[in-house]
């Protein structure tokens, strides 16, 4: 099969397509012929092995030599002791808990990574829910507490996970401020965003308004700054950041939370396939809908990391191996 690899970490430079054997379902998994791989921020960590914490498992080289975590495609095998699944089965689903291996024709999964692919949506729409709207619903929902009638602003609105939080958070009937660069900012306010900011021009924790809710997609403001822009009782949840910015967060939230009645969360990233469940009926009832900006082949899935290591990209980015 084709796939595209990497034995070392670095840029675009150490991607290369390449011929690798098309593995064997072990028996709780099942092989999946591969449509559509959707591009997320983790992809672009783990190429160039930073911040470090991506090393795990593979200091020195990767642990695993294909990237690509997001899927949707046709079961064409199942193991010995899967039972979720039969061949023809059309899935989707995200592979960062069971090996990754999105980048290629075909990939051995965990039967428990795996949800039906939703009534209706294409291989490419499929591909693009996985883990942005995960995260999406998990810091909304669980780490958030979104309620009705709540004020609500995402800081790095235009991407995978904030196109799905606008949405769900709409759903909910809060009032949602998206923040990004100006080029977005007529698809946030396409897919429900109230408000829109450009945060190269305007600093959403100096303009005096406060949010009950701010899901923090990209981490590139103070946490004391943000904490000026969360009303009292406010959530602050941070999905993504520097290391040192994480860390600061951390050590600052005990004390904001005593002396400020204000809390700060991080979201680690938990794969869930319950919440996929959650989100194939929600695309499926027309409630929600994946934003994907450009789609490529397997041969330029290097451009699509690019886009998405450049901070461009309008939701999502799909690398397609079949129509």
């Amino acid at each position: 099969m084709t796939a595209m690899v990497y034995d070392s970490y670095g840029t675009l430079e150490v991607l290369r397509i390449e011929e690798v054997d098309i593995p064997a379902p072990k028996e709780h998994e099942v092989l999946v012929e591969i449509h559509a791989t959707s591009v997320n921020s983790w992809d672009w960590d783990l190429l160039r092995g930073k911040p470090y914490i991506n090393r795990l498992g593979g200091i020195r080289q990767p642990r695993y030599r294909i990237l690509g975590a997001d899927i949707a495609g046709r079961v064409i095998a199942v193991g010995s002791a899967a039972k979720r699944f039969r061949p023809g089965d059309e899935v989707f689903g995200d592979l960062s808990g069971c090996g990754w291996g999105g980048f290629a024709e075909y990939v051995c999964a965990s039967e428990d990574a795996l949800t039906p692919k939703p009534t209706g949506l294409s291989f490419a729409q499929a591909a693009a829910i996985p883990q942005a709207a995960v995260l999406a619903l998990q810091g909304l929902r669980d780490k958030g507490n979104l309620q009705k009638g709540q004020r609500v602003l995402i800081n790095g609105a235009g991407g995978g996970v904030g196109t799905f939080a606008i949405q769900y958070a709409k759903l909910y009937g809060a009032e949602v401020t998206g923040v990004d660069r100006a080029e977005k900012l007529d698809m946030l306010r396409s897919i429900g965003a109230d408000h829109v900011l450009d945060y190269t021009i305007e600093d959403f924790t100096v303009r005096g308004l406060k949010y009950d809710l701010i899901l923090d997609v990209v981490g590139n403001r103070s946490i004391f700054a943000l904490k000026r822009a969360l009303k009292l009782g406010g959530t602050y949840v941070m999905v993504g950041g520097s290391m040192p910015r994480i860390l600061l967060a951390l050590l600052a939230a005990p004390l904001v939370a005593q002396f400020e009645r204000k809390k700060i969360a991080l979201l680690i990233h938990r794969p869930n396939h319950g919440d996929q469940m959650v989100w194939k009926e929600l695309v499926e009832s027309g409630q929600v809908q994946p934003v994907i900006d450009r789609q490529y082949p397997l041969s330029d899935a290097s451009q699509a990391l690019r886009d998405i290591g450049e901070g461009r990209v309008k939701g999502k980015v799909v690398v397609c191996m079949k129509n």
